[in-house]
């Protein structure tokens, strides 16, 4: 393979590695700068509290975007492998073992890594200068000799390479059940079918969700006598996701069969509405990053919604007071979300990621289609209705997750004061917000796969192995 076809490969890949430590080291040396800005307050200075919690919270932040940008990126490769199919059989006729074509992708990975470490590091200690620069010269900050960049800062950048090569040595584990005999035929991605049953990784999917929720389910009766219910609540949510996480390519599949009937009884809509569920396990990689962007964005704008109204109805004499309580709400959502959201864009770029590579991927079956009779058109719109279905089945399952665990959050946190069940509000604006988005990300994680792929004669797509 050719260095301009690895750099297509993984040029989503170090993308995301980029934004990743962009992120990262941009939070990290902005927190830098308000620790020293308060450390120069002659009141606040003598306090560490403040400081210690924002570097609490950065590390929080951080930890969620590293967390998707691996899953992203276990994904991705997972991806690459399964099209690299035959040509590693091909590898291992020739006398190459599959630990040796394992580490020569883990390779490709450690690669991606220093390269988008690299990058985001540069551009995230230059965003802090540019941002100090223009804060100081508002007013906004003090006049200060800050320290921007520093090992601490640059930690972000150690740690996404060691994640990218440890998600791309677990993308690459397929290697490991390649066979030299399926280099003469033309190797796929087994359909849903034919895959094996992962009978361990489903029991322990299982396990997780049902302590997960049963740990839930504890922290909101505990709740109801007091606040420290949400402790456990929090336990079980994290227990419960994971659990989530681990089955996703039980419960996927599912929410695409049901967002597939949605879709129309057109032959491309129902062709569309196939293909996204037949291979579960590639349609599983491309979503799940997204289910978990959704799913923690949606929490917190439920939570914090539901905890607003609460304090709404308890300060329904003293407008002025809830006002200022507004506000500070409205800004901690806000913020808040802004930061968790980098992780939903990380997601949003593994999901055109995976389109992208699978539309390549299946150039010789779109051609076919081309041959039988479609036109160039039905094919961009079956690529098109995939995406979609796969999107918005992504959001409706995190927005369905984050419903549920932002009330459970609130209940248990506000169930003493309340006395009851308290009614979980969910932003409006958050759910125009991810329809939209929705939309935008299946337009843009199909146009330009599905355009390249139509582009190539039918003759020559069907002779592609």
């Amino acid at each position: 393979m050719s260095a301009r076809e690895l750099l297509a490969e993984h040029r989503p890949s170090i993308l995301v590695t980029t934004l990743a430590t962009t992120f990262g080291v941009a939070l990290v040396g902005a927190t830098r700068v308000l620790d020293q800005t308060l450390r120069a307050d002659p009141v606040a200075g003598d306090s560490a509290t403040v400081g210690q919690m924002l570097g609490v919270v950065a590390v929080v932040v951080i930890g969620i975007a590293l967390y998707v940008g691996a899953v992203v990126t276990a994904n991705t490769f997972a991806t690459i492998v399964a099209g690299r199919t035959s040509t590693i059989a091909l590898m291992r006729l020739l006398g190459s073992s599959s630990r040796q074509q394992r580490r020569a992708v883990a390779g490709e990975g450690l690669v991606v890594g220093l390269v988008g470490a690299a990058l985001g590091a540069v551009l995230g200690s230059v965003l802090v200068v540019v941002e100090v620069a223009v804060l100081v010269g508002r007013g906004t900050l003090p006049d200060l000799p800050y320290s921007v960049v520093s090992a601490t800062t640059l930690a972000p950048a150690v740690v996404v390479v060691a994640t990218t090569l440890a998600a791309a040595w677990v993308g690459s584990r397929k290697v490991l059940a390649v066979t030299p005999l399926q280099a003469i035929g033309t190797a796929q991605e087994s359909p849903a079918h034919e895959a094996p049953r992962r009978v361990l990784r489903t029991v322990v999917s299982a396990a997780l969700v049902v302590a997960g929720g049963a740990l839930l389910a504890a922290g909101v009766v505990t709740g109801l006598a007091d606040a420290t219910g949400v402790v456990v609540a929090f336990l079980g949510g994290v227990v419960s996701f994971t659990g989530v996480v681990v089955g996703a390519h039980l419960v996927m599949p599912l929410a695409l069969r049901g967002v597939g009937r949605l879709a129309g009884g057109g032959a491309v809509a129902r062709l569309a509405a196939e293909n996204a569920v037949r291979h579960p396990e590639r349609s599983t990689r491309a979503t799940v990053g997204i289910v978990i962007g959704v799913t923690l964005v949606s929490t917190l704008a439920v939570a914090l919604g539901t905890l607003r109204a609460f304090i709404e109805s308890m300060t329904a004499a003293d407008p002025e007071y809830f006002a200022e309580l507004d506000a500070l709400f409205s800004t901690t959502l806000l913020v808040v979300t802004a930061l968790v959201g980098f992780s939903a864009l990380i997601a949003a770029v593994g999901l055109v990621n995976d389109v992208s590579l699978s539309v390549l991927q299946r150039r010789r079956e779109l051609g076919l289609l081309r041959t039988l009779g479609a036109t160039a058109r039905q094919v961009r719109l079956m690529v098109l209705l995939e995406a979609a279905q796969m999107t918005v089945a992504a959001v409706l399952l995190g927005l369905l997750l984050g419903v549920v665990y932002g009330w459970a959050g609130a209940q248990s946190l506000l169930g003493s004061a309340a006395g009851e069940l308290v009614v979980p509000q969910v932003p409006v604006g958050l759910v125009v917000a991810l329809v939209v988005a929705a939309a935008a990300l299946a337009l843009v994680s199909s146009a330009v796969p599905a355009r390249r792929a139509t582009s190539v004669p039918p003759v020559v797509a069907t002779a592609v192995a």
